[in-house]
């Protein structure tokens, strides 16, 4: 995460971040006592971003902490769309036998034994998601930190054990029973949020 300490009597942003959250789009996180709205000029916020802006100084500890590598991946993925021709006509549709070919590689890594070529193959089905969720980003529809939003609320929903403050193992009958469980009720809320 990247930290911007702000002089809240004389602001000033530094070009690096507003080349980010203003020409890419890269959203950022807010100190809860940031002193002005910087969402009226235009910058998306989100409590999961690679940006962090407060007016607190002693947060300028923080910054320079490494990028976690998930966001420098969704950075990467962001400039790439943005400023790649080929990478900025791909649509969901045109993407999709990229994310066959590289969900069967990664595959056929799995069964070769290989764990440099099964976590590279990895990285590129990777690639995919990230793909994925910028068009849609760009689209206002959704990003990578909604789909990853998504994802944990479907393991509380059918692997509640995971959130409860449990411990030990849970054997796969249970497993199962609850994973069952938890996705009729999805289908059953799904069901009823479109009548």
């Amino acid at each position: 995460m990247r930290v911007v300490v702000v002089d809240p009597k004389h602001p000033v942003l530094p070009v690096s971040f507003l080349e980010a959250v203003l020409g890419r789009g890269e959203p950022v996180s807010i100190d809860p006592d940031f002193p002005f709205d910087i969402e009226k000029w235009g910058i998306k916020t989100s409590t999961s971003a690679s940006w962090f802006i407060t007016a607190k100084p002693q947060s300028t500890l923080l910054i320079d902490a490494p990028l976690n590598p998930l966001h420098e991946a969704v950075g990467v993925m962001r400039a790439a769309v943005g400023r790649g021709e080929w990478e900025r006509t791909q649509t969901h549709e045109s993407l999709i036998p990229y994310l066959e070919e590289e969900s069967q590689e990664f595959i056929e890594a799995i069964h070769g034994g290989d764990d440099e070529h099964m976590r590279s193959e990895l990285g590129d089905v990777l690639l995919q998601v990230l793909f994925h969720a910028e068009i849609a980003a760009r689209q206002g529809r959704f990003d990578i930190f909604d789909v990853a939003a998504s994802f944990v609320a479907k393991m509380q929903s059918r692997s509640p054990y995971l959130f409860d403050g449990s411990t030990g193992i849970v054997d796969t009958d249970e497993q199962q029973r609850l994973w069952a469980q938890g996705k009729a009720q999805e289908k059953l809320s799904s069901e009823e949020g479109r009548r």
